[in-house]
């Protein structure tokens, strides 16, 4: 009987429980079937630090290897340091990680050569179909002759090209906590981070995939009180908070606040157009209106796109994009192959506040220009049903405009709302922002009792 992959097939990668969901016998035909609609005669392969990752990246690279291709295990990586191993290489690759999940999920993100995504349909539908087809009928014959397998260790070399696209010259010195979460950030920090003039207070830097101390989601509020108190115990400068697989990172100011990810992508888009004149900048449609003012008034032109990473790369790569960023801090740039990456972020922010003679909050403010919920989820019946519901209240509103590329989006002069279905779980997401604090409220709260009602 094929397997039903339908609960771990996602729209840009494969996730789930393990072993429940999947295992290494799926794995196994994971790495056959990605060789065979890649056309690749040789990958490169990473993971994290889950206990299931290793046995599940071997897996992926028997079944590669049995198909003929050859397979470089780079070990113990990020995502992005995967990413920037199959752009320097010129590899496809796969990247054995469940990001924030808990200890329990694992998954794989793959990519072509050049880091470019590899999203339903861009090949992941066919090598869901090849898998479904040889867990019912028998794995594929083996090729001939089997592909070779070697190790190459790529950090030194991820961490000098992220080094090499920022000026980090003459900046001052500066304290910084970071939390790594016991994920991945623990391998990538010290290494990228040690030739700068910083001291680094590191929290959770143990690799530890059952996540002892909080989730590794930084955009949780709940998982970043640790950082948020250690910055003003240290009294440091900032905060950097990474992801379970440390692709995204999210930052906190001197303060102990949190810094919107759509003022990190306002204030890296204005450093990438100073040294690209006129370029195009992506950004999603709930980051805030600050990201396409701020990159109209550097001189650049933004450009709005749905949710998600394969649609972010995707503009970048046809529309020629210096930078493109998501309000769930993630954050991609052309000189990284168009692959989103927190670590160059980061040095971004590190770069600007070590050349500044103000502290974090105060650089930051100029890019934080209104008011914003914060995504807020809605468990909902009927998606569709709730979405004609508000789209109906809000129609006919004077002022209102509405468009319909990610969900529902309503804009006024003052205001505008998105809310949109997720594509795995019952769930309406909104967003809200306002230019007045006052109406921001109102507002969200009117929103969700239309998405709410049980009438």
């Amino acid at each position: 009987m094929a397997a039903d992959l339908s609960q771990i097939v996602k729209a840009y990668d494969v996730r789930g429980v393990v072993p429940d969901q999947w295992d290494e016998g799926l794995a196994e035909l994971f790495g056959a079937a990605f060789v065979q609609v890649t056309d690749a005669g040789a990958i490169v392969i990473g993971h994290d630090m889950r206990p299931s990752s290793p046995g599940l990246a071997a897996a992926f690279a028997r079944g590669a290897t049995a198909r003929g291709a050859d397979v470089t295990l780079i070990g113990l990586c990020s995502t992005d340091q995967l990413y920037f191993a199959s752009g320097h290489l010129g590899l496809p690759g796969a990247m054995f990680t469940a990001s924030h999940n808990p200890a329990q999920y694992n998954g794989i993100k793959m990519c072509r050569a050049g880091a470019a995504p590899v999203g339903q349909d861009t090949g992941l539908s066919d090598i869901r179909a090849l898998v479904e087809r040889w867990s019912d009928e028998g794995a594929p014959e083996p090729a001939a002759e089997p592909g070779t397998v070697t190790e190459r260790d790529t950090l030194d070399e991820y961490a000098a090209h992220l080094l090499s696209l920022v000026d980090l010259s003459g900046m001052r010195p500066l304290k910084v906590v970071v939390d790594a979460g016991n994920g991945m950030g623990g391998h990538t920090v010290p290494t990228v981070l040690a030739p700068l003039p910083l001291t680094v207070v590191p929290l959770y830097f143990e690799l530890d995939g059952t996540f002892p101390n909080h989730e590794a989601n930084p955009l949780d509020p709940a998982n970043i009180v640790d950082l948020q108190q250690r910055v003003l115990a240290e009294q440091a400068d900032l905060g950097l908070a990474f992801d379970g697989d440390a692709d995204r990172c999210f930052v906190v100011d001197e303060r102990g606040e949190g810094v919107s990810p759509s003022a990190i992508t306002a204030l890296v888009a204005a450093r990438e157009l100073a040294k690209h004149p006129g370029g195009t900048v992506i950004h999603n449609l709930i980051t805030s209106w600050s990201v396409p003012e701020v990159v109209r008034e550097m001189g650049g032109t933004p450009v709005r796109t749905r949710v998600g990473h394969s649609f972010i790369k995707e503009e970048m790569a046809r529309s020629g994009a210096i930078f493109g960023g998501e309000h769930s801090a993630h954050y991609y740039f052309r000189d990284f192959w168009n692959a989103d990456t927190g670590m160059l972020a980061a040095l971004h922010v590190l770069a600007a506040l070590g050349s500044a003679d103000v502290p974090l909050s105060a650089l930051v403010h100029q890019y934080d220009r209104y008011h914003g919920s914060g995504e807020i989820n809605s468990t909902v019946d009927d998606q569709a049903a709730r979405l004609a519901a508000v789209r109906a209240a809000f129609a006919s509103r004077p002022g209102v405009t509405i468009d319909e590329l990610d969900g529902l989006t309503v804009t006024s002069a003052d205001w505008w709302f998105n809310l949109r279905p997720s594509n795995t779980e019952p769930l309406l997401r909104l967003n809200v922002e306002t230019r007045d604090p006052a109406t921001l409220a109102p507002l969200r709260d009117e929103v969700l009792s239309l998405v709410r009602t049980t009438a």
